[in-house]
């Protein structure tokens, strides 16, 4: 591998001009899948869509709400935009709508004050504080039972039986195939599948040309396929400034001997007649699909299982009937009754096992030494967008041969310590490495807890240490493909090329596609101390923003800041000279420490309470005193009512409900967050 530093990036422009020839397609099609997928490649990818099809890419209402309940919010064209009110407003008319006639009366909406109030207030003190408001929150948002275990972020996750999983599909957003022609790389492929794909990078990059896409080449041309591939997955990289979180982290997994995806790079151009002449939507990274030509790459076979689980409770007890199972693990293959049941099987261990039975049962079932690489490696990227604590972006592979599982990673988008969710900087870059896990999550405790997967799982953290967990392989690995894309960013904008520089440079840059003030502080006004301003909206500038909590969108190190400080922390721990830090509780990385959202702050259920509470906080507690009493949360709540309707109907229905909350808490005018518009 040819190996560039920083300074020989500026001091010699030829060799970089050069290694940029030598590394993009030139004009020549790969013939098979190791020609496609070489990390620094750079290809050109052109789609030809008719207008009809175009137009019909583009998600329209299911009919579902968030998480799936029928009846939640949609506009005409498709599904509410991001805010507040789309999580919130169900839960009104859910708890609030005595007469089922779809709104919220006056007396209604003050009964619901009442029976809120009551309800969260547990020890019966007549004052609310924020983990009581978060409490009741999530259990008015979250009903419990709604997947599997109830509360905990996967059956947030999880959508309507049948659907995408994932925050957009939970939301009602599904994406449809359509119809178009594809050139890759001077080799044309007629009449390929093309959708929409991603759930997070999808709603932060709606309102903008740039969208992830799969391309699926023989869903109308049977036996169609490129270079050993039938699917191509084009990702948008909108959360990753430097294009290569997906691309090092899975090479990383690969380096550890785990079976994972392999990458590349794309140009990606759309020709749509009258709309589009060959447009520049930008640079994407190609990543290998998870399907059964990977599995007969990584295993010489086609026959295994495939799942792609989303539960914060892997491998729970849920009885006999696979149906019950089927949302959660979610296969993308055809099952035979075997493979339903070797799930079914395990997860009767995991549940109803005793600690000996586990222990010596557990092999059996799970190749502990590819578990224990590909725990190592998940927990040195401190990837918290993952089974460590949201319960999703992973496989879980059945060998036929073996009859046991293994784990392979996926969506590595926030790996290198770049989910914003999962604690302060700090945390992520000493994460514990004996309990790298967020919350409650009995799978990874149970397994955690047996002396034959810990001491492999040690042993190769200390392996890998010293060799592919040395900051400098990552420093060149960041160098070399900086030369390789530089002037496929610089075609986006300047801004983008900009911010690139500066995380090549090892420097951290503004979470991009999210509103709010320079380093995600804290608006002004009552909030400030509590919350900070979220809202993904594609990058628009004079987009809405929503609040949240404190911490979620600072600055995040890129790849050379990080690994220089987990590589240290990683060894610190293996020689005990350091503990690590543990993420208990569902907070995210405020001043108050692991799970604190502000004063009196403290663990709890993770769900849309977490980032709502601090808000009503601001907006109820009229006086400033901290917690809310029981006049402040019912005059509040009907200074709402006068507030959001808006048309004076003299009831609220879940149109201005919604709209009523994203305003209140949005920094856009009329109002600031947690102010009541003027009387």
């Amino acid at each position: 591998m040819v190996v560039r530093t920083a300074r020989t990036m500026i001091l010699c422009p030829a060799i970089i001009s050069l290694l940029f020839a030598q590394v993009t397609g030139a004009g020549t099609a790969p013939g098979n899948s190791r020609e496609l997928f070489r990390e620094t490649a750079v290809w050109t990818v052109h789609l030809t869509f008719g207008p009809d099809q175009w137009n019909a890419m583009e998600p329209k209402d299911s009919g579902r709400g968030p998480f799936g309940v029928p009846g939640g919010p949609r506009v005409q064209g498709g599904p509410v935009r991001f805010g507040p009110g789309m999580f919130v407003a169900p839960a009104f008319l859910k708890d609030g709508d005595q007469n089922h006639d779809g709104k919220l009366s006056r007396d209604e909406f003050r009964s619901l004050a009442e029976k809120w109030f009551h309800e969260w207030d547990k020890d019966k003190s007549g004052r609310l504080n924020t983990d009581k408001l978060r409490d009741g929150l999530n259990s008015a948002i979250v009903p419990p039972g709604m997947g599997p275990g109830g509360g905990g972020p996967g059956p947030m996750l999880q959508a309507a039986p049948g659907h995408r999983n994932g925050v957009a599909g939970a939301m009602g957003i599904d994406f449809k195939y359509v119809h178009a022609d594809l050139e890759f790389e001077g080799t044309s492929l007629k009449n390929v599948g093309v959708r929409y794909k991603g759930n997070g990078t999808f709603l932060q990059s709606r309102s903008s040309l740039k969208r992830s896409l799969k391309l699926e080449l023989n869903r109308y041309e049977k036996d169609q396929s490129f270079a050993g591939v039938s699917k191509i997955n084009l990702h948008n990289n909108v959360t990753d400034a430097s294009w290569m979180n997906e691309v090092m982290s899975h090479r990383l997994f690969r380096d550890a001997g785990v079976p994972a995806p392999r990458t590349a790079y794309a140009r990606v151009y759309v020709t749509v007649p009258g709309k589009f002449d060959r447009q520049y939507f930008g640079l994407y990274s190609i990543v290998e699909d998870v399907d059964k030509n990977f599995g007969q790459e990584n295993f010489k076979t086609r026959k295994g299982a495939i799942y792609k689980p989303v539960t914060p409770n892997l491998f729970a007890y849920l009885g006999d009937d696979w149906s019950k199972y089927t949302q959660t693990y979610d296969a993308k293959s055809k099952l035979t009754e075997n493979q339903k049941k070797r799930v079914i099987d395990f997860s009767l261990l995991v549940t109803g096992a005793d600690d000996a039975q586990f222990a010596a049962r557990l092999g059996e079932f799970l190749d502990l030494d590819e578990f224990a690489r590909f725990v190592a490696v998940e927990v040195y990227l401190s990837t918290l967008d993952s089974i460590l604590m949201m319960g999703q972006n992973f496989y879980v592979y059945l060998d036929p041969k073996t009859d046991k599982f293994q784990f392979l990673p996926w969506d590595l988008d926030h790996s290198f310590g770049q989910f914003p969710m999962g604690g302060s900087q700090e945390q992520r870059e000493q994460l514990s490495i004996r309990h790298p896990w967020r919350g409650d999550n009995r799978f990874l405790e149970r397994v955690f807890k047996v002396d034959a997967f810990r001491d492999l799982y040690l042993r190769k953290l200390d392996q890998y240490s010293k060799t592919i967990f040395q900051p400098e392989r990552f420093h060149h690995q960041v160098d070399e493909i900086a030369a390789a894309i530089r002037p496929a960013v610089q075609e986006e904008s300047d801004a983008k090329l900009k911010r690139f520089d500066t995380v090549v440079s090892g420097n951290p840059v503004e979470p991009a596609g999210f509103g709010g003030p320079p380093g995600g502080g804290a608006p002004p006004g009552p909030a400030g101390a509590n919350v900070v301003i979220i809202g993904p909206d594609g990058g628009r500038p004079d987009g809405p923003r929503f609040i949240g909590p404190p911490g979620f969108m600072q600055p995040v190190k890129p790849i050379k800041g990080f690994v220089d400080a987990r590589s240290k922390s990683v060894a610190d721990q293996l020689t005990g000279a350091d503990a690590g830090k543990t993420l208990d509780g569902i907070g995210f990385g405020s001043p108050g420490g692991p799970g604190r959202l502000g004063p009196g702050g403290g663990p709890g259920r993770f769900g849309p309470g977490n980032f709502l509470a601090p808000a009503f906080m601001a907006a109820l507690d009229a006086d400033k005193d901290g917690p809310i009493s029981h006049d402040e949360f019912v005059s509040g709540f009907a200074k709402w009512f006068d507030a959001w309707d808006t048309d004076q109907a003299g009831a609220l229905d879940e149109e201005h409900l919604r709209d009523g909350i994203n305003r209140q808490f949005s920094t856009n005018p009329p109002t600031q967050p947690g102010r009541f518009p003027p009387e």
